[in-house]
């Protein structure tokens, strides 16, 4: 997909302003760094400290920080300065800008986003290097989440198996997604973070790599949790804001326009046509859904039926299929106050069961 922009225009024009801190902390590592950490911050005065100090800590030999602030009007800069870190400060353009401007100051082959109101937990780093080769395209972790104030709400974020290899490749052309972790749980290869460069639909970094890295190498899945996911009001995670209509559709726009990114990537290599139309996947048509009882917009059988039938399809474990069946079925037959009770548990950030489910619903 050729941008209807050019990223590299506002990155030469940030680079103009960028106003990289010193101190100790902004000394590069000595020799090419294996692992880049990239902390892009965006009115996060009150985190972003927490997030630099995660990584500063682990005093890992082999990792480079590069810390960018995104234009913040809310003191987030003089927060990066007290840390020492290697800092810049650019012209707010969003998320992605801000990233691919980090990933220019830096040669590091692997990459790790780390967003401003997150943590990576002590030993983390030196984990994630010890896996990491040419081969792998992506490596992957749980994160445990975290509230405001630091407090665990739950964990992990999704959970994840152990495994390497290249089989979430089959799972994105099937269904267009897979878990996977938000940003701060992922690690890419350099070569697929420029596909970020020809994104021209979103301002946010977790997007279109996440689902082209299984075919580009190798996918390291890690079980243990390795940082700290926080929510709160102010995050655009979608968590603290469930039953949202503009978020949820911003979802489905977002999914779709992702998706015919990822065909033009896949045309490149033959495998385009293997892959599942945006409206037909399970992730379309569950959002759909969950918009329709935020709009108190009722679901026909018929609607109701395809997505059962594509939940079905899919690769899910069978007590997830029971489950998602009950959970749509009921929240059709529900009034929808009772019905929007249940959605609003289902997208929560908290610990959920079935029968916790119950008892929102009734």
């Amino acid at each position: 997909m050729k941008p209807r922009h050019d990223p590299s225009a506002l990155l030469n024009r940030a680079s103009a302003d960028a106003a990289p801190a010193s101190g100790e902390g902004a000394k590069r590592t000595s020799g090419t760094p294996k692992l880049a950490v990239i902390v892009s911050c965006y009115n996060y005065a009150r985190y972003v400290g927490r997030a630099i100090r995660s990584v500063q800590s682990q005093q890992c030999e082999v990792c480079e920080l590069v810390v960018i602030d995104d234009g913040s009007t809310d003191g987030s800069w003089e927060a990066i300065a007290e840390t020492g870190a290697r800092a810049y400060r650019i012209e707010n353009g969003g998320q992605r800008a801000a990233c691919l401007y980090g990933l220019k100051q830096t040669e590091a082959p692997f990459v790790l986003f780390l967003d401003a109101d997150d943590e990576l937990l002590p030993g983390s780093l030196e984990i994630i290097v010890a896996r990491l080769d040419g081969g792998v395209a992506k490596l992957q972790f749980p994160l445990k989440r975290i509230n405001c104030d630091g407090q665990i709400i739950s964990g992990p974020v999704p959970e994840l198996q152990a495994f390497r290899g290249r089989q979430l490749a089959r799972r994105v052309l099937q269904t267009g997604a897979y878990a996977t972790p938000p940003t701060s749980g992922n690690v890419f290869r350099r070569d697929v973070c420029s596909l970020l460069e020809e994104v021209d639909y979103d301002k946010a970094v977790d997007g279109v790599i996440l689902f082209a890295a299984p075919f580009f190498g190798d996918v390291v899945s890690l079980s243990e949790e390795l940082g700290l996911y926080r929510v709160h009001d102010s995050n655009d995670s979608g968590f603290g804001d469930q039953l949202n209509p503009q978020s949820l559709r911003r979802d489905l726009h977002r999914f779709v326009d992702r998706m015919e990114h990822l065909r033009q990537i896949l045309t490149r290599s033959g495998q385009a046509s293997d892959l599942v139309r945006a409206e037909k996947s399970y992730f379309y048509l569950e959002r759909r859904f969950y918009l329709s009882v935020v709009e108190n917009e009722p679901v026909g059988p018929g609607r109701l039926g395809q997505l059962l039938a594509r939940l079905w399809g899919d690769d899910h474990p069978v007590k997830t299929k029971t489950a998602m069946t009950a959970f749509f079925i009921i929240t059709c037959l529900l009034p929808n106050e009772r019905a929007r009770r249940g959605l609003a548990y289902r997208l929560g950030p908290g610990t959920r069961s079935m029968r916790g489910l119950l008892q929102a619903l009734i």
